[in-house]
């Protein structure tokens, strides 16, 4: 049996799907980003501004509220990032971002060890340098 998870305590989704769904034991969290949950603001700003020029931006705040999102999420489904055992990452652009993204990440999950898989793609939905997709387990 599968169970969809939402929550106003997680950014809305942008197009049409749950913030998780949960399946016997396991937690499927959709690609989650940094935005504000009641706002829609951007911590660490956006990628680049309303007429589309780039703009200076903050990895490390963006990779911080993304999980930070993503515990939400987890929490409204009975679960914490202490049960993430995988985890996908999407950086926008991996030479800038990589290193600061990574320590980021490590402060939150290195103690957890969930694997992990990161990937360059060109762009998100939202203008946004990072966003994650996780599977926790329930123990």
């Amino acid at each position: 049996m599968s169970d969809a998870i939402r929550t106003t305590a997680a950014p809305r989704p942008v197009g049409a799907y749950p913030h998780a769904r949960r399946v016997g034991d396991l937690i499927f969290v959709s690609g989650m980003g940094p935005r504000h949950p009641q706002t829609d603001a951007i911590p660490g700003g956006p990628i680049r501004d309303s007429s589309g020029s780039p703009r200076d931006y903050d990895v490390a705040a963006q990779t911080h509220a993304t999980i930070d999102n993503i515990a939400r999420v987890l929490e409204a489904s009975g679960a914490s990032l202490d049960d993430v055992v995988d985890c996908t990452c999407f950086l926008i652009d991996m030479e800038r971002d990589f290193s600061a993204f990574n320590k980021a990440y490590g402060e939150r999950f290195a103690a957890i060890g969930p694997t992990r898989t990161t990937v360059a793609i060109r762009a998100l939905p939202t203008p946004i340098a990072v966003e994650l997709k996780v599977i926790a387990h329930l123990k």
